[in-house]
């Protein structure tokens, strides 16, 4: 395979990795501010008491809700959230390593061109 071509190969896989790479912090920015949200709503739920009433949206009704159960749910939905935090941030690390891997490949094919390039140039220039 020339070089010219696996350069080629090199940098459509580098820019595939890039826009991975930009996907994956979209998803994590998301989850970030869900975090963020649910973390105010348990924040809320400490300050009530059994006395309040807890409503939970389903569709266009609101429906009753125990606040014990509510209060789980969060607690649940937070597990959640963390847990596809550190899934979504070990994939940044991949991806991450991953691009420098193939970045170094591109170092490493844009020299080997330059030296060939060099070689032709002083091939004819040794003959003359």
């Amino acid at each position: 395979m020339s070089l010219a071509i696996k350069l080629q190969s090199a940098s459509s896989d580098f820019q595939k990795l890039q826009a991975d790479f930009a996907k994956v912090v979209e998803v994590r920015q998301r989850l970030d501010a869900q975090l963020s949200e649910n973390e105010l709503v348990k924040k809320e739920f400490a300050a009530l008491t059994d006395e309040n009433t807890v409503y939970k949206q389903i569709g266009p009704v609101l429906v009753k809700q125990d606040l014990a159960e509510a209060k789980n749910n969060i607690d649940t939905r937070l597990e959640f959230i963390k847990s596809e935090i550190k899934r979504v941030e070990d994939q940044l690390e991949e991806i991450g390593s991953n691009q420098e891997k193939k970045k170094q490949e591109l170092v490493d094919i844009q020299t080997a061109i330059q030296q060939q390039n060099a070689q032709q140039t002083a091939a004819p220039a040794a003959s003359s």
